[in-house]
């Protein structure tokens, strides 16, 4: 696993908190980025860069649940922990719930973070590649014209070249032409690559 592509962000009001996180995540060799609200976080957050939070729960203004509310919101796709000194079972049943990493309760064990933090930015990083990868995918199927798109659904329903020519009033030649149309401009070779394509979300 390779820290240097992975920031880590911390937002706690305590500044002891986030100074002692600093040190201790550095010296792991991640990157940090350290805030003392979830609102100043917010404005400079930047849902491009691979990354995970570490967020207090209890915060002047907002909350660190109400952080995870707007990240959510936003379709951010960053991992959370939440830490705290006032945890409880059903808080950090809900955060889970909506998609928290884990809850570490104050003073937290550092081998457990630790542990926990290798866990989240592997969970980024693939997070990001599946990203990466849906974009290029996106971008290929963009270069096809309507009626190439128009087959290449079909061939993903699974219709023949005959169907396909009957379903849109051409011959099978053309289809056959579309296909191999379709094959170059989605540089794939195999049916089963063409359709890893055409199922990007």
């Amino acid at each position: 696993m390779t820290t240097d592509n992975c920031t880590i962000f911390i937002v706690d009001d305590d500044e002891a908190v986030r100074d002692s996180l600093r040190w201790l995540l550095e010296a792991n060799g991640y990157q940090v980025q350290a805030f003392e609200s979830g609102e100043q976080f917010l404005e400079s957050y930047d849902s491009s860069i691979v990354s995970v939070l570490i967020a207090d729960v209890r915060m002047p203004g907002m909350t660190g649940l109400e952080l995870q509310e707007e990240l959510i919101k936003r379709n951010a796709p960053l991992p959370i922990v939440f830490i705290t000194g006032h945890g409880d079972v059903p808080m950090a049943v809900s955060t889970m719930k909506k998609g928290a990493v884990d809850f570490l309760e104050k003073p937290f064990n550092e081998a457990d973070l630790r542990e926990v933090i290798a866990h989240m930015v592997l969970q980024a990083q693939d997070k990001a590649s599946i990203a990466e990868q849906q974009k290029n995918h996106q971008a290929l199927l963009a270069r096809l014209t309507s009626r190439e798109q128009q087959v290449l659904g079909r061939i993903v329903a699974g219709r023949l070249n005959k169907q396909i020519a009957d379903d849109l009033n051409i011959s099978i030649k053309t289809v056959e032409a579309h296909r191999a149309n379709i094959m170059e401009k989605l540089e794939v070779t195999t049916v089963a690559d063409l359709m890893k394509v055409a199922l990007a979300k």
